[in-house]
């Protein structure tokens, strides 16, 4: 039987921690150009008390997406102890390319797979390197595709990144800009010949688009008096948090499902993370379809109050935070089950149980 295994993991986060009062002074507008009355001071504790946002990274300016994709990639490499030149894919999940500071145009070309296996050196001319845009749930789906490459025989050794920078697509003036985050993720995912399932025992993917494609879309600034049509990042936040609400618990569910492993040998979540109250909803939704009123306490491992929403980053940084023991009270040990999830602009949802080996 082959296996697709994690054999190691690596990170990239930017030396810029932002606090929330850095927000203190900002100009924000609604959706219709008005001004907030609200004071920020308000506004900032509002969101604190809902997502539990404390700090957030920003990419330093001399950096780009790229650039920390290639950081992550390195440690992950370094901590797989493998030959480059062995990869037979990098899969790059991002959604906005290398955005200069100064100049917030989308730029994908080349693709930011090819320019970090530029970077990395490579000469193989057989790693096949290519972008994912899959909003949120891209890791996690660039982890998926992985998986059929190995499981097939086409594919033995891949890096798959997560990296995102949503500081320079936030627009200053929205107030949702307070949630996004820069930051990269990345891990080997490799081949294992045995007879015992282990690595990625299964997964589920679904793509909302009839009804909610929209949720996430690009727009022009809340400020009237911006000075230009730049794009930026924007959400229905209500909505959004309506439709992960509802569509990812029975999701995961179908997804354990199909495991065959049952909810309590679970013991780790790692869930892409947008808004804590909204992550703690979904897990307890979860579980009340099996019939038990709440999740245990520690079962998802939480970063967002330190490192904001970095998008397809989360989930992989997550579990390079977890597997070095840098999550207190959180370790993944042999044999123990973890559930993969992400939710994300699309809408997408997609899952995959994994068993450590």
């Amino acid at each position: 039987m082959i296996n697709s295994v994690i054999t190691g993991s690596g990170k990239y986060l930017p030396n810029r921690r932002i606090p929330n009062e850095y927000f203190l002074t900002r100009r924000f507008y609604d959706s219709q150009g008005v001004p907030l009355t609200k004071p920020n001071k308000d506004i900032v504790a509002t969101l604190q008390k809902i997502t539990e946002i404390k700090e957030r990274r920003y990419l330093e300016d001399s950096l780009m997406t790229s650039d920390m994709a290639y950081f992550a990639a390195i440690e992950a490499i370094e901590a797989a102890g493998i030959d480059r030149e062995s990869l037979d894919y990098i899969i790059l999940a991002h959604n906005f390319g290398d955005i200069l500071p100064n100049n917030i145009r989308v730029d994908i070309c080349p693709t930011l797979a090819a320019r970090v296996k530029h970077k990395l050196g490579i000469k193989n001319p057989f790693t096949v390197a290519y972008d994912l845009p899959f909003g949120c749930p891209g890791w996690v789906q660039g982890m998926i595709q992985a998986n059929y490459y190995i499981k097939s025989g086409d594919a033995s050794r891949i890096l798959v990144i997560g990296a995102e920078n949503l500081s320079r697509i936030s627009d200053p003036h929205d107030m949702d800009s307070m949630i996004f985050s820069d930051g990269a993720g990345a891990v080997i995912l490799e081949a294992r010949n045995q007879e015992e399932p282990v690595g990625i025992i299964n997964h589920l993917t679904r793509s909302d688009t009839l009804d909610h494609a929209h949720l996430l879309t690009m727009g022009t600034s809340y400020n009237k008096g911006y000075g230009d049509d730049t794009l930026f990042l924007k959400m229905n936040g209500r909505k959004l948090y309506e439709y992960a609400i509802k569509t990812v618990p029975p999701t995961l569910k179908t997804c354990i499902d199909r495991s065959g492993v049952s909810l309590e040998n679970i013991k780790k979540v790692l869930i892409h993370q947008a808004n804590a109250k909204m992550d703690h909803n979904i897990l307890d939704r979860l579980f009340q379809l099996y019939g038990i009123d709440q999740a245990p306490a520690d079962l998802m491992p939480m970063s967002i109050q330190e490192l904001g929403n970095n998008s397809v980053a989360t989930v992989p940084i997550l579990y390079d935070k977890v597997i070095r023991g840098e999550m207190e009270g959180h370790q993944l040990r042999s044999a123990e089950y973890a559930l993969f999830a992400s939710v994300g602009a699309g809408m997408n949802v997609n899952a995959f149980m994994y068993k450590n080996p």
